[in-house]
């Protein structure tokens, strides 16, 4: 027991004069602490030529399967940059060029460049374009070939008072066709308030007008007027003449009626035999054969006059050829005092029998 408690005085006492000995601090050098004999514990204000750490709390957590770390900050990516989960980017995105298999977007998209649908091996992108897919079918705006077009399953509304328009000249509006458009196929239209025309005209095939001739047909394409109707083999026609008068008519054989109530007034035989039908109203005079006459008789004639079957005429003398019949009378053109006003046929006949009538005073 006695040497027990020596020892432990012993040892008291040598721990007291460690205790009172001054601590000596080794003393480390550049590059002289080995990584191998760090392990664990806490190393604060690190620093070194190409990090420095300033953190109070955690942020950077390096394990097997990669880095870990909450918030990055960055400036520049050199290599190409895989991320495999959701990004989300606060701020705004600038790429020079970006490639997406489906692009899903709810918000405003502004371009300084057009929209480009590059086709494959430098092809052009036909079956490219924009669609709309749900509903009963998918909506289209596409490039199609053969002809080259756009291809669009919907109709287009342009707001109004603009138009379609080609080489920068309008084509159509909502109520007019550009002035650019001079050939149409069109079929049918509605209620025309003008139509000006500044070439030829078919319409049916019926009506035609020639622009070269100047000249328009109803039924045939060559009139033989200035105005033609044609029906089978016969011909009506308007037209000027070089002496300055127009004329009308048949220009065939063709007999013509001039009508009211569907009832010939005036007929003209292929002949030229006038016939006037019902009632004739003379206005003024009439002349017969003569181009000039005196206003002072109603009629004037250049030849005999026949009404209810008997002849009159003029002569110096009594006829001595002719065809007469009795009760024709021949007026004296020489009349003298106690001659005769002129000469009655009192038997037909070739000259027929004639006595003298009327006897002129003395």
């Amino acid at each position: 027991m006695t040497e027990i408690r020596n020892s432990l005085d012993t040892l008291a006492t040598v721990i007291e004069t460690l205790q009172s000995a001054p601590i000596q601090r080794v003393e480390i050098l550049d590059r002289e602490l080995s990584g191998n004999k760090i392990h664990g514990g806490l190393i604060t204000s690190f620093s070194s030529t190409g990090i420095t750490d300033e953190a109070t709390s955690n942020v950077l957590v390096v394990r097997d399967d990669g880095i870990h770390i909450s918030v990055l900050h960055t400036n520049t990516i050199n290599n190409p940059v895989t991320v495999k989960g959701d990004l989300t980017v606060e701020g705004t995105v600038h790429a020079t060029r970006m490639h997406v298999d489906e692009l899903t977007a709810d918000i405003r998209t502004e371009r300084s460049e057009p929209l480009a649908f590059i086709g494959r091996n430098d092809n052009v992108a036909y079956g490219q374009g924009l669609i709309w897919p749900g509903g009963d079918y998918t909506k289209q705006f596409m490039l199609m070939q053969g002809p080259d077009r756009f291809f669009a399953t919907e109709s287009v509304d342009l707001l109004n008072e603009k138009s379609y328009m080609i080489n920068g000249t309008p084509v159509l509006t909502h109520n007019a066709l550009g002035r650019s458009v001079v050939s149409s196929n069109l079929r049918s239209v509605g209620t025309l308030e003008t139509l000006a025309i500044e070439q030829s005209l078919v319409v049916d095939n019926f009506l035609h007008y020639n622009a070269n001739t100047q000249t328009l047909g109803l039924g045939t394409e060559t009139p033989s007027g200035t105005f033609g109707i044609a029906s089978w083999d016969h011909e009506f026609i308007i037209t000027g003449t070089d002496e300055r008068k127009f004329k009308l008519g048949t220009y065939t054989s063709g007999a013509l009626e001039i009508i009211t109530d569907d009832t010939p007034r005036i007929s003209i035989s292929t002949i030229g035999t006038v016939t006037l039908h019902n009632k004739v109203i003379m206005e003024e005079k009439l002349g017969i054969g003569v181009r000039n006459f005196s206003s002072d008789a109603d009629i004037t004639t250049a030849g005999p006059v026949r009404f209810q079957d008997k002849k009159f005429e003029v002569g110096s003398d009594k006829p001595v050829t002719g065809n007469y019949v009795k009760g024709d009378i021949v007026w004296n053109t020489l009349p003298t005092p106690t001659g005769y006003v002129g000469w009655i046929c009192i038997r037909g006949g070739t000259p027929g029998e004639w006595k003298p009538f009327g006897q002129i005073a003395a």
